[in-house]
């Protein structure tokens, strides 16, 4: 791209390339549709699992449900697959179905801007150049821009400091003494790996987690033979753990489920930590689901160790030698280690999307990102954003709800094609109603309780969650209806 004189121009542009854009690309290319440029900040595929690497990453949805339906994998070694391997199982599906033609690495979007004269949008690179395409996919998802937290005194830190989803692997963690700020999906792996090897490792924590304990077994030759040559097996484990998952999703209060997992959790936390004053400090103060339920078999058999302190007092600020409490203690650390997660609800950050009549999106978004299903805002035509507002899952794997979005986006060009449309732009009722009805749905959520979690924007409206299950959401993207949307001829 570097270098053109004019824009490169495509069908269809796909900004990300993590599992949701490559995933698109591949089911672009099997249904026939060439023409598309898949474009990606990082160096290579993968996404969240490209740039996270930090000591313990790990999955929470079982390997062979996570990972794509058309690309069943009987190679995984265990139950939940680990960093390395999933980034080698992404790698691998690009080179498979022949996308690496398709990609550019190492450019940033920052910007699209749509044309109405022809009906085009321009994509706006950081490095100065542009590609325009007729149909942009937003493929970024929720865990994109990692978030530093709002705590005085960061940058006099003498020491290195760097968030988890930047892991900085020169530095040595050996005989020094780690803070770890957060409680989260990233720290609760972190710290397990990390107390191990360091002289003493203090954990600051905002609020208690709900966490389950995660069985986790090596697959034996035996099985792994067993899903390679028996096609109908390995379809078999896949379909017996979504309809696992599917059952257990729960997030609304008066679900039973919800309730037997809340005690689930509490009495994990009974068994495993034995002192009265840790426990209490470890006790959840909301509703299991509230905050993303956290699995670990290794999180609660950490924090009982000498060597690791929790605690629970504010951060007032950061100095060059440690972190001072709001209780006057100061906790001299040689590490300090952000698991402050990402700004989820904050889609499409650092991108200027500027559609019909010159409207900012972010404008439009200003109270909180709401799309239909997810994927299309009335006055941005050609638009579709995968793992957009409200998608999120309360339970399964999330590849469940890509592949339902890409076949949608694939259902849609195929329309236009087949009608002559020149762009696609989903009726302002229809966006409305769905709107309505997905906050509608909330009422009696968990999410609704109050809890301070990333599935909540600055005024208080949900908007990462669905409020229904992923075959709900299958079936309300089986078909890509023309009537919801207006379509401009070519």
């Amino acid at each position: 791209m570097s270098g053109a004189a004019e824009p490169e121009r495509f069908d269809v542009a796909i900004i990300g390339a993590g599992i949701g854009g490559l995933g698109l690309a591949i089911r672009l290319e099997r249904a026939g549709i060439d023409d598309f440029v898949l474009l990606e900040r990082g160096d290579g595929v993968g996404g969240t699992w490209r740039h996270n690497t930090y000591p313990g990453a790990t999955c929470d949805v079982p390997s062979h449900l996570y990972s794509y339906s058309f690309a069943p994998n009987p190679h995984w070694t265990k139950t939940y697959a680990a960093q390395p391997e999933i980034l080698a199982y992404l790698e691998d599906c690009a080179d498979r179905f022949g996308i690496r033609p398709h990609l550019r690495t190492g450019v940033t979007v920052v910007g699209a801007e749509w044309s109405e004269a022809s009906s085009t949008w321009t994509v706006r690179c950081d490095d100065g150049t542009t590609v325009e395409a007729a149909v942009v996919v937003s493929a970024l998802g929720m865990l994109d821009q990692p978030k530093w937290p709002d705590i005085a005194g960061l940058d006099d830190f003498a020491g290195p400091l760097f968030h988890s989803a930047r892991w900085d692997h020169d530095v040595e963690l050996q005989d020094r003494r780690v803070a770890v700020i957060g409680t989260g999906a990233s720290s609760v792996q972190i710290v397990p790996e990390v107390a191990p090897v360091a002289s003493r490792t203090l954990l600051f924590q905002r609020s208690a987690p709900h966490v389950l304990p995660r069985r986790d077994e090596m697959f034996t030759d035996e099985q792994k033979a067993l899903f390679a040559t028996d096609r109908h097996a390995h379809r078999r484990l896949r379909a017996e753990i979504y309809r696992a998952f599917e059952s257990a999703t729960a997030f609304r209060l008066d679900d039973p489920t919800a309730a037997f997992i809340d005690a689930t959790t509490r009495e994990y936390l009974a068994r495993r930590v034995a002192d009265d004053e840790l426990r209490a400090k470890l006790t959840p103060d909301h509703p299991a689901g509230c905050k993303r339920v956290l699995i670990s078999s290794g999180f609660y058999r950490t924090v009982v160790r000498d060597d690791v302190d929790v605690i629970t007092e504010r951060i007032e600020r950061i100095d060059a030698t440690g972190i001072q409490t709001t209780d006057g203690a100061h906790h001299d650390v040689d590490v300090i280690v952000l698991a402050t997660g990402f700004h989820a609800a904050e889609y499409l950050r650092g991108m200027e999307v500027v559609g019909r009549g010159g409207e900012r999106l972010h404008d439009r978004w200003a109270g909180g990102a709401h799309a239909y299903l997810g994927m299309a805002v009335s006055g941005f035509p050609n638009l579709f954003l995968l793992y957009g507002p409200n998608t999120n899952q309360g339970g399964n794997s999330i590849i469940v709800i890509l592949e339902a979005q890409a076949a949608y986006v694939v259902r849609a060009l195929k329309a236009m094609r087949r009608t002559g449309a020149a762009a696609v732009d989903v009726r302002p009722d229809v966006l409305r109603a769905y709107d309505e009805q997905i906050q509608a749905a909330m009422d009696g959520t968990v999410w609704t309780t109050g809890c301070n979690s990333y599935f909540t924007n600055d005024h208080g409206r949900v908007v990462t969650q669905l409020p229904h299950r992923s075959l709900w959401y299958w079936k309300r993207t089986l078909y890509f209806d023309p009537d919801d949307y207006d379509l401009t001829p070519a």
